[in-house]
C-alpha cells in the first residue's frame, strides 16, 4: 500500500514527531536521512517504522538496502513523493525516514573507559552545534557528549542530521550541572572549563588524564557553577576582530588537543 494522502492519520501523527514534547511522549526518535539511518542500523539500532519514497531515492546501494530492509520484515510504508516530502525534515530528501527507540540519555547509562575524556556543553541551543560536536567527539574517540541544562533534545532531527547520525555511535547523556557535578567527583574526572577570562592556554593543562571539557553559549559561555568549580580554566587563543568562537570549533580544538596529548 502506498499513502498518497498528506490528511491520512499516520502522516499527521508523524508530523506531530516535530515537537520535542510528542517525541519524548512516545519514546520515539525520528531519522531522516539514507546516511544517518545507516549509521543507526550499523550501531544496532531497530526501526520500529519505515517510511520510504523511491522516486527521491538514488542508486543501487540505497536500493539494496531497501530490499535487504524489506525481506528481513521491517515495518515498512511506502510514501507517494509529495507526501513524504510533507513529513520530511529537510529539503532535498533522499526517501528515507524512520522510527526508532528513544535514545538513552541517562548518566547511569554511560560506560566509561579506563581514561574517559568527555565533551561537556552547557546550555547549548542550536541543534547544528551539538550536532556538530557529536561528529568531532566520535572522530577522537571520545567516551560521550553531556549536554547540561539543555535547551535541545538529543532525538531533534536536526541534531542527528547535522551529527550524520554520530549520536548512534557515540554516548550521550543529558542532565543537571549539580548532578552531572556530583557524578564527576565520584569517577575522578578533571573539570576543564574553557572561557576568555584566564591566561592559561588550552594546551597547557594535563588532558592525558580522565578528563571533562566544558563549553558554554557562545553568547554568556560557562555561568560561574562551572568556571567556579573547574579544576582548571583554559582559554583558546584569539587575535582576530570577532570576540568568541563557534561553541562546536571550541569543542573540536579542546577535544583534538587531547587526542594530541594521549597519542604522545
Amino acid at each position: 500500500m502506498i499513502i498518497t494522502s498528506k490528511q491520512n492519520p499516520t502522516i499527521k501523527a508523524l508530523g506531530n514527531l516535530r515537537r520535542r514534547r510528542e517525541r519524548e511522549r512516545a519514546g520515539i526518535t525520528i531519522v531522516d536521512g539514507f546516511e544517518e539511518l545507516s549509521c543507526a542500523l550499523d550501531s544496532g539500532v531497530q526501526i520500529e517504522q519505515l517510511y520510504y519514497c523511491p522516486e527521491l531515492m538514488g542508486g543501487p546501494a540505497q536500493e539494496t538496502r531497501l530490499q535487504e530492509l524489506l525481506v528481513s520484515g521491517v515495518p515498512a510504508t511506502e510514501l507517494a513523493r509529495d507526501v513524504f516530502e510533507k513529513v520530511a525534515y529537510r529539503e532535498g530528501s533522499d526517501g528515507w525516514l524512520a522510527t526508532v527507540p528513544a535514545i538513552k540519555t541517562g548518566l547511569e547509562q554511560l560506560q566509561l573507559s579506563d581514561n574517559p575524556l568527555l565533551l561537556v556543553c552547557e546550555a547549548v541551543e542550536k541543534p547544528g552545534n551539538l550536532g556538530a560536536m557529536l561528529r568531532t567527539a566520535d572522530a577522537v574517540g571520545a567516551d560521550a557528549l553531556i549536554s547540561t541544562e539543555s535547551v535541545t533534545d538529543w532525538a531533534n532531527p536536526n541534531v542527528i542530521r547535522a551529527s550524520k547520525g554520530a549520536v548512534f555511535t557515540v554516548p550521550v547523556a543529558d542532565t543537571t550541572n549539580q548532578v552531572l557535578y556530583d557524578w564527576l567527583k565520584e569517577h575522578g574526572i578533571a573539570i576543564i572549563a574553557s572561557t576568555p577570562d584566564t591566561d592559561v592556554p588550552f594546551t597547557k593543562p594535563d588532558l592525558a588524564k580522565p578528563t571533562a571539557l566544558f563549553v558554554g553559549t557562545e553568547k554568556h559561555g560557562l555561568t560561574d557553577f562551572w568556571l567556579n568549580k573547574a579544576d582548571c580554566k583554559v582559554r583558546i587563543p584569539m587575535v582576530g576582530k570577532v570576540n568568541s568562537l563557534n561553541v562546536a570549533t571550541s569543542g573540536a580544538l579542546l577535544l583534538y588537543e587531547a587526542m594530541r596529548q594521549r597519542a604522545t
